[in-house]
């Protein structure tokens, strides 16, 4: 996006947590292409990430990959502070970075609940936590959640939708208490999306198309699209808002 001639986020720097692909991926390239400088984080892809940042690189932005567990406080913390140290300052955060356990609740072990609720709720806490010291005015936080802490339509899914639904609360919060500031604090909430972890021609496919009001599943970008927009200065006056990227899977 080009406003006056200059792309809408230039000179401003993003964190995208789980970068390297999917979702986190498409955010990161679309965030650099509305003309931000890009980090982020990976765990296992090396290859991937650098990949993503090669792509940064060919539009003219900077871009690097940090390798951080984000179940590891102290890496996530570390995260941060590099970033913040590379590029001397931070203005964006995306906690997109997150895992799942599906099936019954006897089912679930013990280890399965931490690492669900380290990923998917404490680290978002704790990369905001981190970033707030170096987020002046405007600066923007962004969460990506689930159209199942909505709406749970399949059995099974109860710790995934616990991990998710608690970043509503999060993101009210943090939005009141960073309001001051002029920081906002917003939540995404993707539907079926196609990628590599969940496929628009897997196994559970059809089932989730059959609860979405389009009767497809979405694309990484189409939520790229609404984190570019919370990010920008059109969502100057939103903060504390979910919004739904779900072909209406929670309608």
């Amino acid at each position: 996006m080009t406003m006056n001639g200059t792309t809408a986020l230039s000179g401003k720097v993003a964190l995208v947590t789980g970068g390297s692909r999917g979702i986190g991926a498409a955010v990161a390239l679309r965030l650099a292409e509305d003309g931000a400088d890009v980090a982020l984080t990976y765990q296992g892809s090396a290859g991937l990430a650098e990949g993503v940042v090669a792509e940064i690189t060919a539009m003219g932005r900077t871009g690097w990959a940090v390798r951080a567990d984000s179940a590891d406080p102290a890496a996530v913390r570390s995260a941060v502070a590099a970033v913040a140290e590379r590029f001397g300052r931070l203005d964006i955060v995306v906690n997109n970075a997150g895992v799942g356990a599906v099936g019954p609740i006897e089912a679930v072990a013990f280890d399965e609940i931490d690492q669900v609720l380290a990923v998917n709720v404490r680290a978002p806490y704790l990369y905001a936590q981190a970033a707030v010291e170096h987020l002046a005015e405007g600066g923007r936080i962004v969460s990506i959640g689930s159209c199942i802490a909505q709406r749970v339509a399949f059995g099974g899914s109860a710790l995934y939708a616990t991990s998710k639904a608690a970043l509503i609360g999060f993101t009210k919060g943090l939005a009141r208490e960073l309001g001051p500031r002029g920081v906002t604090v917003n939540l995404v909430h993707p539907g079926p999306i196609d990628t590599d972890m969940n496929p628009g021609d897997g196994d559970a496919a059809d089932l989730q198309r059959g609860f979405t009001a389009l009767g497809r599943f979405g694309t990484a970008a189409e939520v790229a699209d609404a984190v570019a927009y919370l990010v920008g200065e059109g969502a100057r006056y939103v903060t504390g808002a979910e919004l739904a990227v779900d072909g209406g899977f929670a309608v």
